[in-house]
């Protein structure tokens, strides 16, 4: 039998899918990074009426449909403020195709990416499969992401790094200040800075800031997504946005491995980017609910968490044998070491359910804690 690529050993399945495996079926699933609400109505319309006119039925351009790449430059002025040609976007199969886009395109092998830990874990396998080296940065104890931390890590082989505000799975959001130092980090020392924003319009403390508003140079990759935003994960409908050059190579890659995002997907994105916004606040201000919730009770248990400020995530720190014992009682949280080993000592917990389930959870998490202690 013939050997397996090195890049593909070097990565296993996610410690996320792990939980949900020894999980039963009727557990709290808690582990999810899924909004529980359904995609706006308007943006479905959309889909069913391209389907129906017989529009979604041949491929799309590589990029996307340009109707759809205006939307999502209009989108950038709107909410950054910055000024995108359509030309300058591709529409993805979900933010997680963007990704890997942005790192194959830009990481050679053996070529170093500096990524959050605890962070996302796409960040790590998708660096191995692009046959570069992972190198993890720490974050400071309220889990942002320092910039200082991430120019100190910058070696003659470092290709990139990852800023993910808000953060998965920290719920963290870089302020100002530090998204200013990451522009300027990527444009003094020529690396790319990778932004995931797909969590953009969740944040509940301040604002939400891109590196690519404060950049001078063409140095940061922004991606982003319908999933989150819009509660569309299984239309699987995301972006990335760059400079002419970058966008050319990532095309390179994306033309071979996806040929062109799904197209009833492009036409429902173009709609949920265009259309009624009600739905995005109404999450938002949904998730700060839980949050404080959650915030109120593990206050009540005694347990540290560092205060989320957006997305729909915490990471409590939590006693030996907490994750287990909650699986084995009925409610999937996932491990912090799932994502990175910086994360050991917390678990990661969504909140992107609803909140008579959310009590219910963390009345067992409380037994858990109080047995453990």
């Amino acid at each position: 039998m013939a050997e397996f690529s090195p890049r593909v050993e070097a990565i296993s399945i996610s410690g996320i899918r792990e939980v949900f495996e020894a999980a039963g079926e009727d557990a709290i699933n808690l582990g999810l990074g899924q909004p529980d609400f359904p995609a706006p109505v308007h943006a479905r319309e959309a889909a069913v009426e391209a389907i129906r006119a017989g529009d979604a039925d041949a491929y799309t351009g590589n990029k996307g449909i340009r109707s759809l790449r205006e939307a999502i430059a209009a989108k950038h002025e709107r909410d950054q403020g910055v000024a995108v040609d359509p030309g300058d976007v591709i529409a993805t199969a979900g933010g997680s195709e963007a990704l890997h886009l942005a790192l194959e395109a830009h990481v050679d092998a053996g070529q170093e990416v500096l990524i959050p830990d605890p962070g996302f874990v796409s960040y790590d396998a998708l660096t191995k499969l692009a046959g570069g080296e992972p190198v993890p940065v720490p974050l400071r104890d309220d889990l942002t992401l320092d910039p200082a931390a991430v120019e100190a890590a910058i070696t003659d082989d470092t290709a990139m790094f990852v800023v993910n505000s808000p953060g998965n799975p920290t719920g963290a959001v870089s302020s100002e200040d530090d998204v200013r130092e990451f522009a300027r980090i990527a444009d003094e020392h020529d690396v790319v800075c990778l932004s995931d924003e797909v969590y953009e319009h969740f944040v509940f403390d301040g604002d939400h800031h891109s590196p690519l508003a404060y950049a001078d140079t063409d140095s940061v990759v922004v991606v982003n997504g319908c999933s989150k935003t819009y509660s569309m994960t299984g239309w699987r409908l995301g972006w990335v946005t760059a400079s002419t050059p970058r966008i050319e190579r990532m095309l390179r890659v994306h033309q071979y491995i996806q040929a062109c995002a799904s197209a009833p997907a492009q036409y429902a994105a173009e709609e949920a980017l265009t259309g009624p916004q009600d739905q995005v606040e109404e999450m938002r201000e949904t998730f700060e609910e839980r949050r404080d919730l959650l915030l109120d009770r593990f206050e009540a248990m005694g347990v540290e968490v560092p205060t989320p400020q957006g997305a729909f995530y915490a990471m409590p720190r939590v006693p030996d044998g907490f994750v287990d014992a909650c699986v084995e009682r009925g409610v999937i949280v996932v491990p912090g070491d799932a994502f990175g080993a910086n994360g050991a000592g917390h678990a990661r917990i969504s909140y992107a359910t609803d909140a008579e389930v959310l009590h219910e959870a963390l009345d067992v998490m409380a037994d858990v804690v109080a047995d453990l202690h």
